[in-house]
């Protein structure tokens, strides 16, 4: 089956070579049945769409955000979920932002006011969930489409595989995921749409990055949709509003998920249904616990990004894009610590290298660019915030705890907002900023309309893996300085760390066998 998907793929007849499955379809009826061929779109009544002219869709992921998500791809109508995919079958163990609003989200969208998650019958979640999302959804809303059940896989290369007629996943699967997924759709000419981080070591990221700049695969980073507008913020320093730039600081209250200082030791079973070892991947064998699951793996160095790839991605992207920033020459962490007693009660501090700090700043150094100067840009979380200009003390507003600001050798431009949106000049005026809050994420509209046009006319659209190294190499950084607990210093070109032998190992990971990035 795999062999006739690529052969209805490469035929000609569209001056590059190829031809997609729908306009082969239509060449054949059309050559067949001449002009008295009479359009779906008529027979099925005003607003139908055919099932060939529909873009299929796998949908790889169905924790609580997966589910949160689902239903902004499900509304579109061109669009056909064809199949999800998640390891946990059962909704058990699963955590949210609050305990009723995503069951009530599907309730309602499904038309279901009594539906239930199943399991232990409190956050939904898994493969079971989305199932029932995406299939409750279509028979509520579309009931005269007679449509098939969408189907489910526990492993997403079993997916790739069996969906020969597949245009397009969207991966919401755990970070340390992403770059396996990812890569192996792209080398299967599937297109790619995927929450961030790209991936959560800095090499496995620039593979997947160099692969989308060679294929001619629409891909799409979710978070990029977010980003705000970077043209005032640029007329106002190239115009030398506030002298010379020197620094760029972003904060964030994150996280929002407990974090860890020490490793689990008990021994919870491991809930029905759960695969583990799919959950668990590329990375290395280790048992079960429900701390490295669901919305907890983000604090963990193995499977998640820490804050930073968690938010930093819908505040920075395009602060990077817009002042050139590539390829930081030192990386400098300021990190929080735990102590604990030991048996005989004398007190140490507990060496932490797998889980994120409680709270920390980072501060990158960017060379000169062009006729961009030097700049640094430094990032808080955990409720670290960076000094609080005078302004504010003169009107008495307090520093928010959330914000950016681009600070000069004469001025400073503030955010209203922890992204980057209606800035304005700090020697005019102090406006209070707009907390995002922790169950939306930062996610404004989603981009998904652009990227399924881009599906069906095979281009690029704005937010692809082509722009988001520059990203992709700082949010992968931020966990290496933090799991060295020094300053390091960065050789970009050779993708090294100069200064300590050991960082270099938190660049890449070591694959279980199968698992493989250029072999999935």
């Amino acid at each position: 089956m795999e062999n006739t998907r690529n052969t209805l793929q490469s035929a000609p007849g569209d001056g590059s070579g190829k031809m997609g499955r729908r306009k082969f379809i239509g060449t054949i009826a059309t050559a067949t049945f001449g002009a008295t061929i009479v359009p779906r779109h008529v027979l099925g009544g005003t607003g139908f769409i055919a099932p060939s002219d529909k873009i299929n869709v796998a949908y790889i992921g169905c924790g609580t955000q997966g589910l949160r998500e689902l239903p902004a791809l499900l509304a579109l109508p061109d669009v056909q979920v064809t199949a999800v995919c998640d390891p946990q079958k059962i909704a058990i163990n699963f955590y949210d932002w609050g305990p009723t609003a995503l069951r009530d989200m599907i309730r309602n969208t499904i038309g279901k006011p009594n539906w239930n998650t199943g399991g232990n019958n409190t956050i939904p979640g898994g493969l079971d969930n989305g199932k029932e999302l995406v299939d409750g959804y279509y028979a509520h809303q579309r009931p005269g489409e007679r449509l098939s059940g969408c189907r489910a896989y526990a492993d997403f290369r079993e997916l790739l595989v069996r969906e020969t007629g597949l245009d397009a996943v969207k991966v919401m699967a755990t970070d340390h995921a992403h770059g396996v997924i990812a890569m192996a759709a792209m080398r299967r000419n599937i297109a790619v749409t995927m929450h961030k981080p790209i991936a959560n070591r800095l090499v496995e990221g620039k593979m997947v990055c160099d692969f989308a700049n060679r294929s001619n695969v629409p891909t799409h980073l979710i978070a990029w949709d977010s980003n705000g507008n970077m043209d005032q913020i640029m007329a106002w320093i190239n115009g030398g509003s506030i002298g010379t730039l020197r620094e760029v600081h972003n904060w964030s209250y994150r996280p929002v998920w407990p974090q860890y200082a020490k490793l689990p030791t008990d021994r919870p079973p491991l809930p029905q249904g759960f695969n583990w070892d799919l959950w668990l991947g590329p990375e290395a064998d280790r048992r079960y616990h429900p701390h490295y699951t669901n919305m907890t793996y983000r604090g963990w160095y193995d499977f998640g990004g820490g804050s930073m790839a968690d938010m930093g991605h819908y505040s920075l992207w395009c602060v990077f894009n817009a002042l050139q920033l590539e390829g930081p020459t030192i990386i400098e962490p300021n990190l929080s610590h735990v102590c604990d007693l030991q048996n005989n009660t004398s007190a140490y501090k507990i060496n932490n290298d797998f889980t994120y700090p409680f709270a920390c700043t980072v501060r990158f150094k960017y060379p000169t660019k062009g006729n961009r100067p030097p700049v640094d840009l430094i990032w808080y979380d955990g409720g670290m915030k960076p000094p609080t200009p005078r302004e504010f003390y003169d009107r008495n507003i307090d520093f928010p705890s959330e914000g950016m600001m681009f600070v000069g050798d004469k001025g400073i431009i503030m955010s209203s907002q922890f992204l980057v949106r209606e800035p304005y000049l700090l020697s005019g005026e102090v406006r209070d900023t707009v907390i995002v809050p922790p169950a939306s994420g930062a996610v404004r509209q989603p981009g998904i309309r652009k990227f399924i046009d881009g599906v069906k006319n095979k281009t690029q659209v704005e937010g692809s893996f082509r722009e988001a190294w520059p990203i992709t190499e700082a949010v992968n950084l931020y966990g290496v300085a933090l799991r060295a607990g020094k300053t390091l210093r960065y050789n970009a070109a050779e993708m090294k760390v100069t200064n300590d032998a050991k960082a270099n190992e938190y660049l890449t990971r070591s694959y279980r066998t199968g698992w493989e990035i250029d072999r999935v």
